[in-house]
């Protein structure tokens, strides 16, 4: 075998055989590279092929030997007489084989060498190439008209590259540089702000144009590149700054045109541009659906008109002249005809217009015309006089009977006269009498235009007519004035108070015996027949004297079961007051016909007869009582009927006084604001009244149906405790609802109960002084379901507890507001609908507790009208 050396130092392969053959091959040429690495590349490579070469060497020599094994067994004879053994043949064939393999391997590494080379030539050129090209770069971006941020990948750590000019305010520093707001105008660091996020998030590539603090332009180019994304700042030259100025100039009107259209979009308007040409080139969504398309795009591209031919011929006549257009038009929409307000503007390229659909105002306006003429024709029909004056003190309305009242012609009133001229005029006239100051009288008098409460005087004039003056604030700033004549009325109270003496003096000369007692069963009026029928003394039959102590004394001569009837009519709380009559003997031998009526106010009327003239008082009482149950039914149809009417007016005025509020009706002052505000608010306050009286007729009447299904505890008290929660902390009133455990619910008319459990809330919030706690308690009752509220409030004596269930009787002992009186006498009544029963618990000074006992099964129960 033989044994190959590399030499690396002296570039020589060197190959041993067995025995003194020694092959040295020596490399020409430069095998030199660019680094240590790639030398040793190459020589270990070449070792490697060597080395090959070598060890196939005894396979080639194998097989020659057993190709030529039988020339092999002996000597070979040589031409020059010398005989060869097998052992050289085979020696000489391995140094021929090591021989071959080393110049195979020495050709193969000149090749190698010379492509290693070519490739270290062109490596260095495109490195120097790179190198030129870097640098260049880097000096372009060094200039001092631009800068580059660099972000790689999602790093927050930016590289900065290049500077730009200080005085056109862009800071040099790194820190202030990245802080855009405070080098940059606001719009400037919204649009660039969110350009850098699009880019870096989204890789969107942007051009825009900014501006710095100083009023400079500058161009940003945002781009990716592979993993990095480069944002350059570019200061544009004068013509390029004039561009960029342009530039973002355009975007912010391209912002602003959209923005607008966005605006239109979402109004229910229709709105429209035209080109010079007169064809729509947009639409927005309301115009699209008014005309029927599906979207804008569509009606664009169809020329779908809304209006008729005729109404754009006018249209366009009136901006050739005018340069707009602005009327009212008609169309049919939906296949309902609409009337529209339209605005259309030409331009120098084009037109735009919109469309306000004002029918559902019309139809208001025409409603309100027909309302004020109604009000003022039924103002005509009253025999009060009535007035009305302007903000500006000018009379703007006045009724016929406020002519006749003064004595004015209907020429003179309708030229709106001032209200102080009217005033001397009266003076003048002598109608007025005279004051001992005229100015102050009649500035205190006008003092009412500034004034938000109504005034009330009492004037009597030089011709003897007494008058009720009350002078109204508008919300406006004007004033309405009623003149009430009392002079009849006044008449009238005189005749009264004469007639009831007279009927006292008739009462005491009768010979039917009256005694009038009163619900606590005291005399009121007794006459001297009814002490003479019944051998009375005058002190016994005296007012105040009770019922009980004339039955101790009438009893004995009578019949027991008489006055116990008599005393139980008196004194009973019967809901229905039922009247008596009969007949009694008396153990005198008398006989009596008596009669019990039920008068006003719970009070009792008894009356005696001789038998001889019971025909004629009986007529007399009935025809008293009918009269008495006439005027109650009147008074109930005319609260039905009045509340009814009120209603349409009062809803009108809450819908006219919120479309004021609106911004469509135009812009108010802080006072129209307040006014209205006060408008809605009593408006509020007069419909609830109006919706308690409808409440309280209809129970009344028999006919109201209660609804009934299962009522939870918890909502009903929580609903009651949201609608008071706002007036509970204006006045910083603390709610203490308590729930018993397994309180769960019962059937009852849930809408009828929460109205209940509201008004003792708001009752008891009026009278709460300012930081108690009103508290709300709810429990089982066996059969009864039990609602209660306490409040610390300044409490009710006795004589308010026995009428506080009586309606229009509202009582200010204490109370923040005063009412109409008729939210305990709802809560009475759907109570006892209900079946249930009302308890009040109170005194002066220590509050007031009031008990609701609801049954768990509830049904109708039918009520009389009080």
């Amino acid at each position: 075998m033989g044994q190959m050396v590399i030499s690396r130092m002296e570039k020589r392969i060197v190959i041993r055989l067995d025995g003194a053959a020694t092959v040295d091959m020596r490399i020409k040429g430069d095998v030199r590279s660019e680094d240590a690495a790639h030398k040793r590349s190459v020589l270990s490579r070449l070792q490697t092929r060597a080395l090959s070469a070598v060890s196939a060497l005894p396979i080639l020599l194998t097989a020659s030997f057993s190709a030529h094994a039988e020339d092999m067994l002996g000597l070979i004879d040589t031409p020059f007489g010398m005989k060869v053994g097998t052992f050289e043949v085979v020696q000489f064939a391995m140094f021929l084989g090591a021989m071959g393999a080393a110049l195979l391997s020495a050709g193969w590494l000149i090749r190698e060498r010379s492509r290693i080379a070519h490739e270290n030539r062109h490596l260095r050129d495109k490195v120097a190439d790179l190198n030129v090209t870097v640098q260049r770069n880097e000096a372009l971006l060094n200039l001092k008209d631009q800068r580059v941020i660099v972000w790689e990948g999602s790093s927050s750590t930016p590289v900065l590259i290049g500077s730009l000019p200080p005085e056109i305010g862009v800071p040099e520093s790194r820190s202030l540089f990245l802080a855009f707001g405070r080098w940059l105008r606001v719009e400037s660091v919204t649009l660039l702000d969110r350009s850098v996020s699009a880019l870096r998030e989204k890789a969107r590539p942007f051009d825009i144009a900014i501006e710095t603090s100083k009023g400079t332009p500058l161009e940003v180019q945002g781009r990716t590149s592979g993993g990095y994304a480069i944002v350059r700042f570019i200061n544009p030259g004068e013509v390029r700054a004039a561009q960029a100025m342009l530039k973002a100039e355009n975007y912010h009107l391209s912002e602003a045109v959209a923005t607008l259209r966005g605006l239109l979009d979402a109004i229910d308007m229709p709105a429209w541009s035209r080109s010079s040409e007169g064809q729509l080139n947009w639409v927005n969504l309301a115009y699209a659906k008014a005309v029927d398309e599906r979207d804008p795009n569509s009606a664009v591209r169809d020329g779908r008109e809304l209006f008729g031919v005729q109404a754009r011929e006018r249209i366009e006549r009136d901006k050739t002249l005018n340069r707009k257009f602005h009327d009212q038009l008609s169309t049919v929409v939906g296949g309902d005809r609409h009337v529209f307000s339209v605005t259309d503007i030409a331009a120098s390229n084009g037109s735009a217009g919109m469309a306000i659909d004002i029918s559902e105002a019309e139809l208001i306006r025409e409603e309100f015309k027909r309302t004020v003429l109604n009000h003022s024709d039924t103002l005509d029909q009253l025999n009060s006089a009535v007035a009305m004056f302007d903000a500006n003190r000018k009379l703007q309305f006045f009724n016929q009977a406020f002519a006749k009242l003064w004595g004015l012609e209907t020429p003179f009133l309708e030229s709106n006269p001032d209200n102080a001229m009217l005033l001397d005029r009266f003076r003048s006239d002598g109608i007025l009498p005279e004051q001992p100051d005229w100015r102050r009288w009649k500035e205190q008098v006008l003092s009412a235009y500034h004034s938000i409460e109504s005034q009330e005087y009492v004037w009597h004039l030089t011709d003897g007519r007494t008058l009720r003056v009350i002078v109204n604030p508008q919300p406006k700033g004007g004033v309405t004035w009623v003149f009430e004549n009392l002079t009849e009325k006044l008449e009238l109270e005189s005749r009264y108070n004469t007639l009831i003496k007279v009927q006292g003096q008739t009462l005491d000369y009768l010979a039917e015996g009256v005694a009038v007692f009163g619900s606590d069963g005291k005399v009121r009026l007794a006459n001297p027949a009814f002490a003479s029928l019944w051998s009375l003394k005058s002190e016994q039959v005296a007012e105040g004297t009770h019922i009980s102590a004339i039955r101790r004394v009438c009893e004995p001569v009578s019949d027991a079961d008489n006055w116990e009837s008599f005393v139980t009519t008196v004194t009973g709380f019967d809901d229905e007051r039922r009247s008596l009559s009969g007949h009694i003997e008396l153990t005198t031998g008398k006989i009596l016909s008596y009669a019990t009526a039920p008068l006003p106010n719970g009070q009792t009327m008894l009356t005696f007869v001789d038998v001889t003239d019971s025909v004629q008082v009986e007529r007399a009482l009935k025809e008293k009582n009918e009269a008495l149950e006439r005027t109650d039914e009147l008074k109930n149809d005319f609260v039905q009927h009045v509340s009814y009417e009120l209603r349409s007016p009062l809803t009108n005025i809450m819908g006219f006084t919120e479309l004021l509020q609106t911004p469509m009706t135009g812009p108010l002052n802080d006072r129209q604001r307040d006014y209205l505000d006060h408008i809605g608010t009593s408006s509020s306050v007069l419909l609830t009244i109006v919706n308690d009286i409808l409440d309280l007729a209809t129970v009344d009447a028999g006919i109201m149906e209660l609804d009934i299904s299962d009522v939870s505890v918890t909502d009903a008290v929580t609903v009651a405790s949201e609608k008071v929660a706002d007036r509970l902390k204006e006045h910083n009133i603390l709610l203490d609802t308590r729930i018993e455990t397994g309180t769960g619910s019962f059937r009852a008319d849930a809408a009828r109960i929460k109205q209940v459990l509201s008004n003792l809330l708001s009752n008891a919030a009026n009278y709460a002084p300012e930081g108690s706690t009103i508290t709300l308690k709810c429990w089982r009752e066996q059969t009864e379901m039990v609602f209660s509220v306490m409040d610390n409030g300044p409490g009710m004596p006795d004589y308010v507890l026995d009428s506080i269930f009586k309606r229009f009787q509202p009582y200010p002992n204490g109370g923040r507001k005063r009412g109409a009186g008729l939210g305990l006498s709802i809560v009475k009544g759907f109570v006892e609908l209900h079946g249930g029963t009302v308890d009040i618990d109170s005194s002066a000074g220590k509050g007031t507790l009031v008990t609701c006992r609801f049954p768990l099964e509830a049904r109708t129960f039918s009520l009389a009208a009080e």
